[in-house]
């Protein structure tokens, strides 16, 4: 919760398509703006081709399709987010608020079916496997929960940017809620086998004897997919439309069409398509164990630099206190990463490196000091339009 709420109010306070970058620069400054807008990017296609595999998993057995077909479901979900993307925010987002609301009332039938089939004995030893156990568990339930930081990206899109802090709240009550029911439901429904299945969802259906439950699996697992990609590809692109016009990647990447940053979703689609390639031709090597927990990774460590942020720039101390306290907490998941840290590390080095290289031009932060470049014309409207609020001139 001080996670959503700390994102919230950043986002409010700071609409911009940048995001989580726009607020690592007002505090720390241009190259860990860089390095942190670079990891959310390239978290994007590895979450999502991570969540289509998922996904069509499910699909494909509740279709009771061939393993086969799994990569063809994957490919078909894949191009459905992207081109929602390129539709826009407005028109999408109207079809994701139908698709989430349809997705919301087929997880409360599904607890209220499952609920009763509850064994409170197989809820217990409770942590089996101790602490190692809930540490390795904790970055999968990080990833499963997590996207506060992207929202940031849209707080622009807002008519109101203000509304952000509340709808993250909101959003996640009622998130909290259902994973919290769900998990119950799984466990002590299906006790220590729901681990031994890449789709414990259909056995914890198919335990309760319904005749509707391989059409409502194929339902979950599509609008799941849809919802959680749909809103991360939106924000990786605005976050590369925000690289780009500070110099971070090529300058055609910034490039929108009434609104739609084509050119950014056209890298991040080509970039989802090179990990589902990568995955379906070493299924064995690039597992979506691996590709989770990768993304895991690289949100870990763009929350604990966008909290640190928070600690800077929130006006209220109880603000800067709960952010403080959420980014030890996710400082603490993104340790329990381990091995999986070298993702971010490499980004940052190649980040890095870059700059080093291509250094920013002086003139994309003089005019204004607040990093945004007056030489397209939405970054000269930004940069009066936020010099006029904080009084520059």
């Amino acid at each position: 919760m001080l996670i959503a709420a700390s994102f919230g109010a950043l986002g409010a306070r700071y609409p911009d398509a940048g995001g989580v970058a726009t607020f690592t620069r007002r505090a720390f400054g241009a190259p860990a703006a860089a390095v942190v807008g670079c990891w959310l990017y390239a978290a994007v296609p590895v979450g999502v081709v991570a969540g289509a595999v998922a996904g069509a998993r499910y699909t494909a057995a509740a279709l009771d399709a061939s393993p086969t077909m799994v990569a063809g479901i994957s490919a078909v979900l894949l191009a459905a987010v992207y081109g929602a993307n390129l539709m826009g925010l407005r028109l999408s987002g109207r079809l994701q608020l139908a698709l989430t609301a349809t997705l919301v009332a087929l997880l409360v039938a599904v607890i209220a079916v499952a609920g009763p089939r509850v064994d409170p004995e197989r809820l217990t030893p409770f942590a089996p496997h101790g602490a190692a156990g809930v540490g390795s568990a904790a970055a999968v339930l990080f990833a499963a929960i997590c996207g506060w930081e992207a929202t940031a990206n849209l707080s622009a899109e807002f008519t109101h940017p203000r509304q952000v802090r509340r709808a993250a709240i909101a959003s996640l009550s009622v998130v909290i809620v259902l994973y919290s029911g769900l998990a119950v439901c799984t466990v002590g429904v299906l006790g220590d086998t729901a681990g031994g299945t890449p789709v414990p969802l259909m056995h914890l259906l198919g335990a309760t004897g319904r005749p509707w439950a391989a059409g409502t699996v194929a339902v979950l697992a599509v609008l799941l997919t849809f919802g959680a990609s749909f809103t991360f590809v939106a924000a990786g692109a605005r976050a590369g439309v925000a690289l780009a016009r500070h110099h971070v990647l090529p300058a055609g990447v910034a490039v929108t069409r009434q609104g739609v940053p084509l050119r950014s979703v056209a890298v991040q689609a080509a970039a989802g398509a090179v990990v589902a390639v990568i995955a379906t031709v070493a299924p064995g090597v690039v597992t979506v164990d691996l590709l989770v927990r990768v993304f895991a990774a690289l949100l870990a460590c763009v929350t604990v630099v966008g909290l640190a942020a928070a600690v800077r720039l929130l006006p209220v101390p109880r603000a800067r206190v709960g952010a403080a306290v959420a980014a030890l907490a996710v400082a603490v998941i993104a340790a329990l990463s381990g091995p999986f840290l070298f993702a971010p590390a490499a980004v940052a080095a190649v980040v890095l490196a870059r700059l080093r290289r291509h250094p920013s031009p002086a003139t994309a932060t003089r005019a204004t000091g607040l990093g945004i470049d007056r030489r397209d014309p939405l970054g000269e409207v930004l940069a009066r339009r936020t010099a006029a609020k904080v009084g520059i001139r």
